[in-house]
């Protein structure tokens, strides 16, 4: 357009109806995310139940939460009056979650770059208002759902994959520096652990990911804590690569020595802590074992990568995925063409599978935790019925917390 040109009025109009039209809906604010976050392929919502699934989930009085990463959505389960509800909320790639119980906020960890934790509490009313009505559709779903009340942002070579409330403070595996690092509320963050493998000549090798350190079995300090990775061993061949060696090469770290505690293990995850226990799922094989003295004793074996590990009481419940085609070396004791993505209940006595709940489309399940029914029932967006976008707007405009 030439400088002395004037746009019409008509195409101004129209210009600026775009531009006020975007950014509108509260899923698309809610999660800083792009479009599709208001535009979730139902397909990926879409579930299968086999077993005493939702028996097991009743019994504990909780709401599972749980994240799909490459799906980019964080979900959340409970029975309700005898009913199941399922809900949701688009994050970008989400991965670590920890339950600070205590406070009732949920932390969720988001790895596109630059990382990002996301701080979740349950809605606990409604400011008074006079320019809308405060009612609200009626579904648990917008019972004291979760709502995000802060994000802090972090460079994204950490790598950020688990998150654990160790003494009572929030903390994660930075994978890209192999170190376990505290984050505080302020987003400074701090390096308080790493094995001392990674360690040349004295001193640690924080530039690269060498070793994929990427759970946290937390105790009571970072001492007392125990964390997983798939080799203790720094190389030219690292985690990603095609080449990269995995079969039997993982280990537990102790908090304590820095050292193993246990080997032979198969890309290991979501190690935790359970009555005394180190429990990690021994992904490349589809299991959750327990590691017992210097090995391990397998507890159940799973059609998936297994990947997401929480308890109640006598029961675990662990994640499986597929196995990306490109990484198909990783899961040597895998029937990789058969493994689905789901969350499944398992006794943890005698390791009978009691239900199972599989996403046909789903893809990479994460972390999975616990939170209690009587605080929040899951998100605001609930699955198998029709958006509510006016009540999704009165939500967001004046919830209070």
């Amino acid at each position: 357009m030439k400088s002395n040109d004037s746009p019409a009025a008509e195409e101004l109009s129209a210009l600026w109806a775009r531009h006020n039209a975007r950014w509108r809906d509260p899923a698309q604010i809610a999660s800083h995310m792009w479009d599709g976050a208001a535009g979730v392929d139902p397909e990926l919502l879409r579930y299968e139940v086999s077993g005493a699934w939702w028996e097991a989930l009743a019994a504990t009085g909780a709401t599972l939460l749980v994240t799909r990463e490459y799906e980019h959505l964080a979900m959340a389960m409970c029975v309700d009056d005898g009913a199941p509800v399922l809900s949701y909320m688009s994050l970008p790639h989400p991965s670590g979650l920890a339950v600070d119980a205590a406070r009732g906020i949920v932390h969720i960890a988001s790895t596109r770059n630059p990382n990002q934790v996301f701080d979740l509490a349950p809605a606990k009313g409604r400011l008074a208002r006079l320019d809308v009505d405060g009612r609200l559709p009626k579904h648990p779903s917008f019972e004291r759902p979760l709502v995000p009340v802060r994000s802090r942002f972090f460079p994204g070579c950490f790598y950020i994959h688990d998150l654990a409330l160790v003494g009572g403070a929030l903390h994660a595996n930075s994978v890209g520096q192999n170190a376990v690092v505290r984050l505080y509320d302020d987003g400074s963050s701090e390096r308080v652990w790493w094995p001392r493998c990674i360690e040349v000549d004295g001193e640690p090798v924080f530039g690269q990911n060498h070793i994929q350190l990427n759970s946290i079995a937390a105790g009571g300090d970072v001492a007392s804590s125990y964390y997983s990775a798939s080799t203790d061993r720094v190389s030219a061949r690292r985690p990603g690569h095609k080449n990269f060696p995995v079969d039997a090469r993982g280990v537990v770290f102790s908090g304590a020595t820095r050292e193993p505690v246990v080997r032979g293990l198969t890309r290991p995850h979501s190690a935790r802590l359970h009555k005394g226990r180190i429990w990690v799922d021994n992904s490349g094989y589809g299991e959750v074992v327990i590691v017992d003295g210097g090995g391990f004793t397998p507890v159940v074996r799973l059609p998936g990568w297994t990947r997401g590990l929480c308890f109640h009481a006598d029961v675990a419940f662990v994640g499986t995925s597929r196995v990306i085609p490109r990484f198909r070396q990783y899961a040597p004791g895998l029937d990789v063409d058969h493994s689905v993505c789901g969350i499944h209940a398992v006794d943890t006595g005698s390791g009978r599978v009691l239900g199972s709940l599989v996403w046909p489309y789903g893809n990479q399940l994460f972390a999975i935790d616990t939170i209690s029914s009587r605080l929040t029932r899951g998100f605001p967006f609930p699955v198998g019925a029709k958006r509510a976008l006016e009540g999704e707007k009165k939500l967001f405009y004046a919830f209070k917390v």
